[in-house]
């Protein structure tokens, strides 16, 4: 349709602002960040954030280096961080997702990259999410080496984003941890988790739907939400600290599957490993979160990870030198059971 005569026929001049990205808030969150990667750098690290690609050499005290990677994310955890205003520690559950994944094979992680998608970017919100991760890596002595952050407009709920994590390690060819070598009378080692982690959450927040419940109310003399967000635990420096002094052979990361579904992960055909439920300490929540709601035994085992969030092979007569190890390094470890020759079709993980 022709304009009428005299009216102003100049089409409205639109701006990626106005589109919904706001490129000066992107700006202002690399500059809020830089501190915290620049508090993560190791020596490897070549150059800084900003450019296109980040740069990491290897040391060359790897004579056989072999790489190893790893990506993750949160899950609906995030829907409760969201609830809750508790952004401060879900970086490290990001962290914490990727680099457990990678050490289970012996690896050192190297340098982590994260990348964070929202509707619209609140820099104070992003800003606390990326300094938890910063806080993550320096857990896991890996370098925060770059990321990416995404502001798409339409995609996400108002006041929600999303994470993604990638970490990349590496261990000595020779030393890569496989299983392969577990053998019947093997030992079970358990360390402890703290808390849920970062699985089953769609889970508990059903649980917490269905009863309406008070996060606020206290529960064991914290928050309930402080309990439900407490960050995965970190199992990094330990475990790279027992490998120097004996051998393991075998490690799983307990997530999502629980232990009856990641130790099979681990075992070469013909061996189950069979776990005494009564050898390790089942946090209060889980018990709460069970009889909430009416979860039967086998569902919890096979959703959370019910106290153990990473579990270690070794040999029986290296045992309690590994739980010794493991203690001194801050861990709480149990040995929670042994490995045994298989049973015509059995499971590969009984819980008795």
């Amino acid at each position: 349709m022709t304009s009428s005569k005299g009216e102003n026929s100049s089409p409205v001049p639109l701006s990626y602002r106005a589109a919904g990205v706001d490129i000066d808030a992107g700006a202002r969150l690399v500059e809020n960040i830089k501190p915290y990667a620049k508090s993560t750098m190791r020596p490897e690290v070549l150059g800084g954030i900003g450019g296109f690609g980040a740069l990491f050499e290897i040391s060359r005290k790897y004579r056989n280096p072999v790489l190893v990677s790893g990506t993750d994310g949160v899950g609906t955890k995030l829907k409760l961080a969201f609830r809750s205003g508790r952004h401060d520690s879900i970086g490290i559950d990001l962290v914490a997702m990727s680099v457990n994944d990678i050490l289970v094979q012996g690896a050192e992680p190297l340098f982590f990259l994260d990348y964070f998608a929202c509707g619209r970017l609140d820099v104070d919100i992003a800003t606390r999410v990326v300094k938890g991760i910063a806080a993550g890596c320096k857990q896991a002595g890996c370098a925060l080496i770059g990321g990416e952050t995404a502001e798409m407009p339409g995609m996400y709920v108002e006041g929600e984003y999303d994470l993604a994590g990638f970490a990349v390690g590496v261990v000595e060819k020779d030393a890569i941890i496989n299983g392969l070598t577990i053998r019947e009378g093997d030992a079970v080692l358990g360390l402890a988790s703290s808390g849920a982690h970062s699985n089953g959450y769609s889970l508990i927040r059903k649980i917490i739907e269905k009863h309406n419940t008070d996060l606020s109310a206290d529960f064991d003399g914290k928050a309930l939400i402080e309990v439900i967000m407490a960050p995965t635990r970190i199992y990094v420096k330990p475990v790279l600290g027992l490998l120097k002094h004996l051998p393991v052979k075998a490690i799983a990361h307990i997530t999502g599957g629980g232990l009856v579904e990641n130790i099979p992960r681990i075992l070469p055909d013909g061996v189950t490993a069979v776990l005494k439920k009564e050898t390790w300490d089942m946090p209060p929540l889980f018990h709460w979160l069970q009889r909430q709601g009416n979860v039967d035994d086998g569902e919890m085992h096979r959703v959370f990870n019910c106290g153990v969030g990473m579990v270690l092979v070794v040999a029986a007569e290296k045992a309690d030198s590994a739980v010794e190890l493991l203690r001194s390094g801050g861990e709480t470890v149990w040995q929670i059971g042994t490995i045994r020759q298989s049973a015509a079709n059995e499971a590969r993980t009984l819980i008795e």
